[in-house]
């Protein structure tokens, strides 16, 4: 029977947010931002296995107490320059270990969305169980979208008709995923469904909400912090 497997690629250093510490480090809620990520993970009864892919030499990690998630962490030491070779080689380093099958589902999940909420995390998991491909969490875009020229002035306004905002978990087969990144090392992909749509196949969206957004600059950190403590008070 095929397994739920999360994966965190955790290997970057988040420069836009203007930090010496990486990204996934940064203080949220007196936690490191990624123990956020982890945290919804390790909640789901669905999910059999965290893997988080780290920097080679990263000493960062060891400074934090991560026992409660034992059952289920396995932290690997093999990340990459790019993310979507932080997520290949942990793939690869996991079947070396065998802590995956073939078959297993990989629910890959950026470190920086700390905001994934259970309910999201399931209804992804019941709505791709059977698909064929797979899929990922999105929203559609709602805000007008401008094309720009080099000097910062409006060329066109695009329409948003069918336009999605891709987030994660991104959720693939084992063998599929691991696939589709090896053929697309050579490419500039930014997600795994770039990757699998290389391969001339369609992803599922799964409505998410804006609340799952990405961190990425100092204001988006107070923000996270806002909804965590908003979400702890109930």
């Amino acid at each position: 029977m095929s397994k739920f497997i999360a994966l965190i690629p955790a290997a970057g250093s988040g420069s836009r947010m203007g930090h010496e510490l990486p990204k996934q480090y940064l203080s949220l809620n007196n936690k490191p931002m990624i123990y956020h990520a982890i945290n919804t993970l390790w909640q789901s009864r669905l999910i059999t296995r965290i893997l988080v892919i780290l920097a080679p030499g990263d000493l960062e990690w060891f400074k934090y107490d991560w026992s409660q998630f034992s059952e289920k962490l396995t932290v690997l030491n093999c990340g990459g320059i790019t993310r979507a070779e932080s997520v290949l080689n942990g793939l690869i380093a996991a079947k070396q270990k065998d802590l995956v099958q073939s078959n297993d589902w990989i629910l890959v999940h950026d470190a920086a969305r700390p905001c994934l909420t259970s309910i999201q995390l399931e209804n992804l998991i019941k709505e791709l169980a059977e698909d064929e491909v797979g899929g990922l969490l999105a929203v559609p875009v709602a805000d007008t979208l401008k094309r720009s020229n080099a000097s910062h002035r409006i060329i066109q306004t695009e329409s948003r008709e069918s336009l999605w905002q891709a987030q994660t978990p991104q959720m693939f087969r084992y063998d599929l995923l691991t696939q589709a990144l090896h053929n697309a090392a050579n490419a500039n992909i930014t997600d795994d469904a770039s990757a699998i749509e290389a391969l001339g196949l369609h992803p599922r969206l799964v409505l998410s909400d804006a609340y799952n957004f990405k961190v990425t600059y100092p204001q988006d950190l107070a923000l996270a912090e806002l909804i965590l403590q908003e979400r702890n008070n109930l």
